[in-house]
């Protein structure tokens, strides 16, 4: 950190889920946080309790457009995650990934700032290698209705590799497997979603498929603390890719079920159809977070649910 003031820290993608929970503890260790978001899948409440912070700035803005600042860091998460927003505007989604780190590159290039890009274990699309680790190259369909993300992330990727090689940007890449916990949008299509949402208002949940593909989920304080370690405590060669998620895999069906129990629900379980291009199994090979950041997930899923299932009866 700098002797003579606080380090400036910019969060792009501030005021959505997983940017919200990093911008809370970035504002704890210290730091002076700038929060950009353009609202599009984000929200003003995750980050209204940060507003009376000396140490905390909020800038609407959209990163498709430059951004003039004087940063120490940047951690780029602009972006909506889930397939429900990405898929409302894709052509907005694949400028985000794109123009987005184009522009945020560009600006840790002028500042010297180290910057982060919070990438996806959707690059690896529906893999056909299980556990997926970081030399799997994915298996991706590239006009799809899902390529507006997967590709952005990829692209994005490529973009962050090419700015490190060419112009000496010190880079940091993660990749993010499924993570849930409180600010989670109920609307957000996504798994855990849609389940709590359902069995607290006792509708039907929703499985698609037979319920036996897999996910590995991960609680966002354990996520948030991975992706602090990787921009603060790495040497400038570790460069990435690291997965970031949990290794433990569950059936969508066993999520339902619990999910039920947790809620005391007396919804019912129904079977849909299975999405396009939707993965059938998804779980990280963390060896080398565990190897390089001395990092692994903590919270258990039940306790991480039941945290959840809290915060979700605090706003229907």
């Amino acid at each position: 950190m700098k002797p003579y003031q606080e380090k400036r820290v910019l969060v792009t993608g501030g005021g959505g889920f997983l940017g919200s929970h990093l911008c809370d503890k970035l504002v704890s260790m210290g730091y002076d946080v700038l929060c950009v978001d353009n609202f599009f899948s984000g929200s003003k409440k995750n980050i209204i309790h940060l507003l009376e912070k000396p140490n905390f700035e909020l800038i609407r803005h959209d990163i498709v457009h430059p951004l003039y600042l004087e940063v120490d860091e940047i951690y780029n998460l602009a972006c909506p995650a889930s397939p429900i927003h990405y898929q409302y505007n894709p052509v907005k989604t694949i400028k985000t990934n794109i123009m987005g780190s184009i522009n945020m590159l560009g600006l840790a290039k002028r500042v010297k700032a180290k910057i982060l890009q919070a990438s996806t274990s959707e690059i690896y699309g529906n893999p056909e290698r299980h556990p997926q680790n970081e030399s799997y190259w994915g298996n991706v369909n590239p006009i799809g209705l899902r390529a507006c993300y997967d590709e952005g992330k990829r692209c994005a990727e490529t973009l962050f590799f090419d700015y490190h090689r060419q112009n000496k940007v010190r880079i940091k890449v993660i990749r993010i497997f499924n993570t849930y916990g409180p600010r989670i949008h109920p609307e957000d299509g996504r798994v855990i979603s849609n389940f709590i949402v359902q069995a607290l208002t006792n509708k039907d949940i929703t499985v698609y498929g037979d319920g036996s593909q897999t996910r590995s989920f991960c609680y966002v304080d354990d996520m948030i603390e991975g992706i602090i370690k990787m921009m603060e405590e790495t040497p400038d060669d570790i460069t990435g890719p690291i997965n970031l998620g949990n290794p433990e895999e569950k059936s969508i069906l066993e999520i339902a079920e619990l999910v039920l129990k947790l809620c005391k629900s007396k919804s019912k379980i129904v079977f849909l159809p299975l999405p396009k291009d939707d993965p059938v199994r998804r779980r990280p090979d963390i060896s080398l977070a565990k190897k390089v950041l001395k990092w692994e997930p903590k919270i258990p899923l039940e306790e991480g649910l039941k945290r959840t299932i809290e915060y979700f009866k605090s706003i229907l």
